[in-house]
């Protein structure tokens, strides 16, 4: 490649490539925090992730987190069958001290699920 080719070929890049570059680092995702906000159960509420999921929903409430006391929920939502998770004390006491906990769902056709609650 001969000089000129270079040059051209480089200035393209540039004139192209940089705006592009600089268009796509400055979007954000509406789902980050804002920046220096902590999550917190107590304040916002949880948010529930649903490994392997086909149709389950699981929705705790601030009431549930503040109460702390062991509670079994069903995750059927959608799904055409049902399996319960159990949030235990000690699940609730992390939840409050805003910390996300994972637990498993109970055995139902043959599968069970991680099911991860996080503070909003």
């Amino acid at each position: 490649m001969k000089r000129i080719e270079f040059i051209k070929r480089l200035s393209t890049v540039m004139v192209v490539g940089v705006p592009l570059i600089t268009i796509a680092t400055s979007c954000s995702n509406d789902d980050d925090p804002a920046p220096g906000v902590m999550p917190n159960c107590l304040e916002n509420g949880t948010t529930a992730g649903i490994g392997s999921n086909h149709g389950h929903t699981l929705s705790v409430s601030k009431a549930d987190v503040e109460s702390g006391v062991e509670k079994t929920y069903s995750i059927q939502g959608d799904s055409g069958h049902n399996h319960d998770v159990t949030v235990s004390e000690a699940n609730f006491a992390s939840l409050m001290n805003n910390q996300s906990i994972t637990t498993t769902s109970t055995n139902d056709s043959g599968h069970t699920h991680s099911v991860t609650i996080s503070c909003v």
